[in-house]
């Protein structure tokens, strides 16, 4: 960044007063520009005990699978972003309980945020959008897992598995932290627990 949007004088980076962090500052104006992480939202769309995943189109990591996700906009809740993403990505309607968080993932690496959401498919009338080359429903048994394009969609689906014979589906959130020789590692730091029961 260069110049003000506002009004278009010199940018500078320094730490505003009161701050702790270098930021873009109009000299002119004295406009602070904030840069803040991206939040990624997405949907598990499940039909019977079927997953919905897309195959990407787009890099990176064209040729992959991954469930339906995408940068949230301005003026969306997370959840509408979720559901828009799902229509935008794979064609398909769904519907999402209360309680449909299901995970989180922080990436600070990479400045984002992703949130998926459980939901169930409305209908069978999917197809694939302008970012994904197909869709399909999978099985766990079918699901191409060597072929994931994302850790953090390999990790809600293998948990949504081992929760599904229950059906109790904590909230969970992990902490992703991109290492040397690309390596990544996953870590659980926090998950909800069933209701107790006071009465």
């Amino acid at each position: 960044m260069k110049f003000c949007h506002h009004c278009a004088a010199a940018i500078t980076v320094h730490i505003p007063e009161g701050d702790d962090k270098p930021r873009h500052v109009c000299v002119a104006c004295e406009t602070i520009f904030y840069q803040n992480p991206k939040n990624v939202v997405g949907t598990l769309p499940i039909y019977e005990d079927k997953v919905l995943l897309c195959k990407r189109a787009i890099e990176p990591r064209s040729g992959k699978w991954t469930l339906p996700a995408g940068f949230m906009e301005n003026g969306e809740s997370s959840l509408e972003g979720a559901i828009r993403e799902t229509r935008e990505e794979a064609g398909a309607s769904i519907r999402v309980a209360n309680d449909s968080l299901y995970t989180l993932f922080n990436l600070p690496n990479i400045n984002q945020m992703y949130l998926f959401f459980r939901a169930e498919l409305a209908n069978l009338d999917f197809s694939a959008g302008i970012e994904s080359e197909d869709v399909a429903l999978f099985r766990e048994d079918e699901i191409p897992w060597s072929e994931i394009a994302f850790p953090v969609v390999k990790s809600t689906l293998e948990h949504y598995f081992a929760d599904r014979p229950t059906q109790h589906f904590p909230v969970r959130m992990f902490d992703v932290i991109h290492g040397d020789n690309r390596t990544i590692s996953t870590t659980l730091i926090s998950h909800s627990t069933p209701l107790q029961n006071t009465s």
